[in-house]
């Protein structure tokens, strides 16, 4: 046996077996999923805080981490050149392009969410393969692909998951796959994993055994929990994998420390190793104080800076520092941790192989300012220090802001995070929705503007403002408001949508039809836009056109979640105006079929009024296509559901129609007579003004019924029980 075999055998442990399997291996992710995923969901503020100070300890420390391994070393400095100079350049540039150009931070965003578990999926794997070659395994280059293509199946899984279908995220840019297509993939992506996970695994424990692969099969399971769980139950229960909450919430509180256990590791050996030029003692506590102080220093002032400075929008901006400082980890990170490198691989499968220090004297200004300031003159050792005091007291106050600026019901906490840092649209959502609720509404609209100001992108101080003045009866400022920001988004739907309705409000019905197709060739899931133009096509005579898009509204909303679909009463009345207009323009099958909908649907949620409507007006289309038995059964429903509600105007007003149809079709005076006269009383009950049009029909039967007329006047419940009775054979 090599000597590294025998070597990785004798000590197959980092630290030691529990923090190793913890932590390295990720034993800890199944208690700590279950824990963030419910307490989550029940105090989502407290869970948010305690992640963002759990950042300051683990996720901006383990990007410093990175950044110290490839620069903190002349020759590692050079060695990576490309990257720590080039690359590092290339992301400092689109830092400042996406600080002048918000539109590209969804294009960033997704980029970083979709990138972030390939990176957890790489640092896994690479853990993986140390674990087992130092539990004694020499795998084949076919193993390891084997083992590879494991995980890259289960990363596949997951980022079809992140892409199928709409973005439930406005920072993330999905893909769109078809919810079936992507199912499918799914399903034969995890048979493959099954498959390759068994084979591999299978090859190494034939060189080691089962039971010293327990490292190794900890990570496996790790990578299991990570990725395929969320997608099978995503697959089983139809639930939507969240992007942002994902990669950047409990799993990457668990890969930073994952991150921070081998690195530190290796940064010991390195600095004990009897390989380098001159040996120093391991100073953990300097370390981890190092890390600490770069993680803030890459996170927290960017983001003050471009906001106080520049009046950036504070939100975006951290949203934009997190994501390329991320990318840019990725990368230096893809670069520089390779288990192929002479060097890392001496230290980490405890090579006993001696290495030659390859330090070449980078050179350069860079490298030349990086020894001084890491050097023992009085200036260097004093810069040092201001430098660390400083970046402890910002990231404190960073954390106490955000903390009060959670604080979304406390209008005190929320104006003491402002004074902190006022531009901030997010915080001026807040600070707007508090004012305005204590009857501050001028200072509401103040927080409203500054964050159009702030972040003119975010479409939600807008709406909020184009709301606020629309209510105060403001339609010349609204329509100022919405032209503005139509010239900054001019496909931008919801803006044509308001428009268009300002339009309509202020006359100019042309100008709001034009606006909402405008928006519905821009997105054709507008649902607004189909049944704000149906009712101005309705409006207009256009019956046909108008049924056509109410047809495309109830067909979108069908395929909506129960929760975002309008309540039950809006929805049977679209129904019913659909029906009408199909009646109208002669589309009589069609109208038939919806009115049986409106029926339906009104018995199933329990909606008596609207019942009536569907079940009267269904009645008045099949007397109009001779269907005189199912017209009469209409009828007689409508008004037995009048008399179970106490709807005395509807029942009036069914009684009226009902008296007309059985008078159109011949049937006897007396039945009609009596029904007229259920219509008055009924009437009286609620107008104290006679209707013209009752009045007049019931003096025309009056005199074809002579002396009968006298007698039902005195009692009518008989005739009306026969009317309510009649069949047509």
């Amino acid at each position: 046996m090599s000597k590294l075999t025998a070597s990785a055998k004798s000590t197959p442990w980092i630290y030691n077996p529990a923090l190793d399997l913890i932590v390295g291996c990720g034993a800890w992710s199944a208690p700590l999923l279950l824990v963030s995923y419910f307490a989550i969901a029940s105090s989502a503020r407290t869970w948010s805080i305690v992640f963002y100070l759990l950042a300051f300890f683990f996720n901006y420390p383990h990007y410093m981490a990175t950044i110290y391994r490839a620069y903190h070393r002349a020759e590692d400095f050079q060695k990576y050149r490309v990257f720590t100079v080039h690359i590092t350049a290339l992301v400092l540039a689109t830092l400042v392009l996406s600080h002048a150009w918000l539109r590209i931070l969804p294009w960033i965003f997704t980029i970083y969410l979709t990138w972030s578990p390939w990176h957890y999926s790489g640092q896994n794997y690479g853990l993986f393969m140390m674990f087992a070659r130092r539990a004694g395994a020499n795998p084949s280059k076919g193993t390891r692909r084997v083992l590879y293509s494991a995980f890259i199946v289960s990363y596949l899984i997951l980022f079809l998951s992140f892409h199928t279908g709409p973005s439930t995220d406005s920072l993330f840019v999905s893909l769109g796959i078809p919810a079936v297509v992507s199912r499918w993939e799914q399903v034969f992506l995890g048979v493959a994993f099954v498959a390759l996970s068994t084979y591999g695994l299978a090859k190494l424990a034939k060189e080691t055994g089962w039971r010293n692969l327990i490292p190794p099969l900890t990570l496996f399971s790790s990578q299991f929990l990570w990725f395929l769980l969320p997608s099978a139950i995503s697959l089983i229960k139809g639930l939507a994998v969240p992007q942002n909450r994902y990669s950047s919430g409990v799993l990457a509180v668990m890969h930073s420390a994952q991150y921070l256990w081998i690195t530190s590791y290796y940064a010991r050996r390195e600095a004990t190793s009897e390989s380098a030029a001159q040996p120093r003692s391991w100073r953990p506590f300097a370390y981890f104080a190092v890390l600490v102080i770069g993680g803030i220093a890459l996170f927290v002032p960017g983001p003050w800076l471009a906001s106080r400075a520049f009046h950036h929008d504070f939100t975006a901006s951290f949203l934009i520092f997190t994501a390329l400082v991320n990318i840019h980890h990725f990368i230096l990170d893809g670069a520089v941790w390779k288990l192929r490198d002479g060097r890392i691989a001496s230290f980490l499968l405890q090579s006993r192989e001696r290495l030659a220090d390859a330090a070449t004297g980078a050179g350069g200004r860079i490298s030349q300012a990086g020894q001084w300031l890491t050097g023992s003159t009085p200036a260097a050792r004093s810069l040092r220090l201001s430098a660390a005091v400083l970046l402890l007291v910002w990231g404190t106050v960073d954390q106490a802001r955000h903390y009060l600026a959670l604080r979304t019901d406390d209008l005190s906490a929320l104006e003491r995070a402002e004074r902190l840092n006022a531009f901030d649209s997010s915080l001026d959502m807040h600070l707007a929705s508090r004012a305005l609720e204590v009857g501050k509404s001028a200072q509401a609209e103040a927080y409203w503007r500054r964050a159009m100001q702030s972040n003119p992108a975010d479409p939600g101080p807008r709406q909020a403002l184009l709301q606020f003045l629309i209510e105060e009866s403001r339609y010349d400022e609204a329509m100022t408001l919405t032209e503005t920001a139509l010239r900054y988004s001019p496909r931008d739907p919801n803006l044509l949508i308001n428009r268009g309705l300002l339009a309509m409000n202020g006359g100019h019905p042309e100008q709001a039809s034009a606006d909402w197709r405008r928006a519905l060739e821009i997105d054709p899931n507008q649902v607004n836009a189909q049944l704000y133009l149906a009712g101005e096509l309705d409006k207009t005579g256009q019956a046909q056109a108008a049924a056509s898009h109410y047809n495309a509204y109830l067909t979108k909303i069908a395929h909506q979640s129960a929760q975002n679909r309008p309540n039950p009463e809006q929805l049977i009345a679209v129904v019913l105006r659909m029906a009408d207009c199909q009646a109208r323009s002669s589309q009589l099958p069609l109208a038939e079929k919806s009115y049986q909908m409106a029926e339906a649907l009104a018995i199933q949620t329990q909606q008596p009024k609207l019942q009536s409507v569907a079940e009267n007006n269904a009645a008045a289309l099949e007397a109009k296509a001779g269907k005189i038995s199912e017209a009469l059964r209409l009828y007689q429903q409508a008004i037995e559901v009048d008399r179970k509600t106490a709807d005395n105007r509807a029942a009036a007003d069914d009684w009226l129609a009902y008296a007309r149809f059985l008078d159109t079709f011949g049937f006897s005076p007396r039945l009609v007579y009596a029904s007229l006269l259920q219509s008055e009383a009924l009437a009286k009950t609620f107008s104290t003004e006679p209707d013209e049009t009752l009045k007049s029909a019931k003096k025309a039967v009056e005199k074809r019924l002579g002396p009968e007329a006298s007698v039902l006047q005195h009692d009518p419940e008989p005739a009306l029980r026969e009317a309510l009775a009649l069949r047509h054979e």
